[in-house]
């Protein structure tokens, strides 16, 4: 649960707020990360001391994208797991959204916390919002918000240790650093090419990994029908091709290129060119082919090989780097994937199969020596595809994720919960008291038999059907994304358990309910 902080104070030479991307900017933003890394070990081992975390959780990505994932506007909430760190009693949060959120769901949290009373987090937590359900990041709306910006700023007392802590890091985020005079802990964004998914592939060829036989930077429609004429003249056998552009995220910037009834001979190139609009399968709803392409030449991208298997998995690994250059994995997971072959992330087993955990671990920690190597800070993950053949796991690095995503926000919950840690070599994790859990969690859960069930209703639910974490039994059932159910049919859910069968219980239970309490 450990986050960092520093002292706020004014770095700059001059009273005149550099311009958003300028060099000054960036040489102000360094300078501040930097004195952020040396004051790193005056607070964090101490978790009586005061410090104000300011929560900005921000989607940052493609507009257009982001706006085929229903309901994106809440996924705002998942950092609401960071108000797990009001268990420190001196601990201050501000916590940012484009919407305000429903006092019941901030109360649901509250109420989860260990050793706090909910009044006691209550005096230390402001939420804040900008009323804005516009389609662009949170980020650009508060740098759009001076009097907003104003009072975050009052809310900090004089050289009160401070941070911002968002969900991935961009222009915006740096610039609303240097505006709010406070550090970030998260990637220079001048970084942010090792996340990309060519950035991601040279990372892991530096590591000695396995990658599927791909292509990377590419940067239009011909280097897209090169690619896959290269890759099916390579290996004749070869059924299917992913197309992903560099920053897509949950699979929604990926498309599958079908090879079937493809010629053997010199007529391929031709073929596949023909063929590109009809057989290309873009997984993020309603985006059409024209529109894919000129994402695509915007961000570049890659093509690899779609990876068969009869008994395939995707685990992930989730680490992080600190300021002063210490590098673990926090956990290891296997994704649940849904949509095209298997393109769109729906949710997690925690931690990974014990069959493989330790080699993802491994693997993780190798990624994350390198990263570390290369100046990066901040959580990230992983992702792999692994085929069992002959009793033994194959695994090919897929693509790292420089950001919080789909598994921090569970993960978070579990170790603010019951203060554990995750044993990298056994693959496992453990809580304070040495107790062995499990949990499977889900962002989309969804049906339209919960369209219309508001907050309220979700907590009357589980509270009359006994789907809540039991503090006592550390296991239990925790909601998220609350607040796009009533208009989306749409929620997500932590299930923790002692077994991973009992986790998945909770789940299967979970969902039992919801389907006869919904609408009919």
């Amino acid at each position: 649960m450990s986050e960092i902080f520093l002292s706020q104070e004014n770095i700059e030479t001059s009273n005149v707020i550099p311009h958003p991307g300028s060099d000054e900017e960036q040489r102000l933003y360094k300078l501040m990360q930097n004195k952020f890394a040396k004051e790193y070990n005056n607070i964090f081992p101490n978790i009586s001391a005061a410090k104000t975390i300011v929560i900005v959780p921000s989607l940052s990505v493609d507009q257009e994208i982001l706006s085929k994932v229903s309901g994106s506007v809440h996924y705002e909430e998942r950092l609401l797991c960071l108000l797990m760190l009001l268990r420190m009693p001196r601990t201050q949060i501000i916590y940012l959204t484009s919407v305000p959120i429903d006092p019941v769901i901030v109360d649901y949290y509250l109420h989860l916390l260990p050793g706090i009373t909910g009044y006691h987090a209550r005096q230390r937590l402001t939420m804040m919002s900008c009323f804005d359900a516009a389609a662009k990041p949170l980020t650009e709306k508060i740098l759009e918000r001076p009097r907003l910006m104003e009072r975050i700023r009052k809310l900090i007392l004089p050289g009160h240790p401070a941070h911002i802590a968002c969900f991935n890091m961009t222009a915006l985020e740096r610039t609303l650093s240097i505006q709010l005079q406070l550090p970030v802990y998260g990637i220079d964004p001048d970084l942010l090419h090792f996340g990309t998914k060519s950035g991601s592939r040279k990372i892991f060829k530096e590591c000695g990994l396995t990658v599927p036989e791909g292509f990377e930077d590419l940067s239009d429609e011909t280097d897209i029908v090169e690619a896959l004429t290269e890759l099916k003249m390579k290996n004749a056998s070869l059924e299917k091709a992913v197309v992903k552009m560099n920053e897509g995220f949950s699979g929604e910037g990926n498309a599958v290129f079908d090879f079937s009834n493809s010629p053997q001979n010199g007529a391929l190139k031709k073929w596949v060119k023909g063929k590109l609009r009809a057989k290309l399968e873009i997984v993020a709803s309603d985006l059409q082919y024209e529109l894919f392409i000129e994402k695509f030449k915007s961000m570049q991208g890659i093509v690899e090989e779609f990876i068969p298997g009869k008994e395939k998995m995707s685990p992930s690994a989730q680490c992080r780097i600190d300021p002063l250059g210490k590098a673990e994995v926090l956990s290891t997971h296997d994704q649940v994937l849904g949509g095209i072959e298997g393109q769109v992330f729906l949710g997690a087993n925690f931690p990974a199969q014990p069959a493989y955990a330790k080699e993802i671990g491994l693997m993780g920690k190798e990624i994350a020596h390198k990263l570390r190597d290369n100046g990066v800070i901040g959580r990230f993950s992983a992702d792999f595809i692994s085929v069992k053949k002959e009793n033994k796991w194959k695994h090919y690095a897929l693509e790292l994720n420089l950001r919080k995503g789909g598994t921090t926000h569970p993960f978070l919950m579990l170790q603010g919960l019951t203060v554990g840690n995750y044993d990298i070599e056994k693959g496992v994790y453990l809580t304070a008291n040495g107790q062995p859990r499990y949990y499977f969690s889900s962002d989309n859960l969804k049906s339209d038999k919960y369209i219309g069930l508001t907050p309220h209703d979700l907590i009357d639910i589980a509270m009359f059907n006994r789907l809540q974490y039991d503090g006592s039994l550390q296991q239990g059932v925790m909601f998220h994304l609350i607040g796009a159910l009533s208009q989306y049919g749409k929620l997500g859910v932590v299930c923790i358990g002692d077994t991973a069968s009992r986790a998945n219980a909770f789940y299967r239970r979970t969902v039992q309910v919801l389907n006869r309490e919904g609408k009919q």
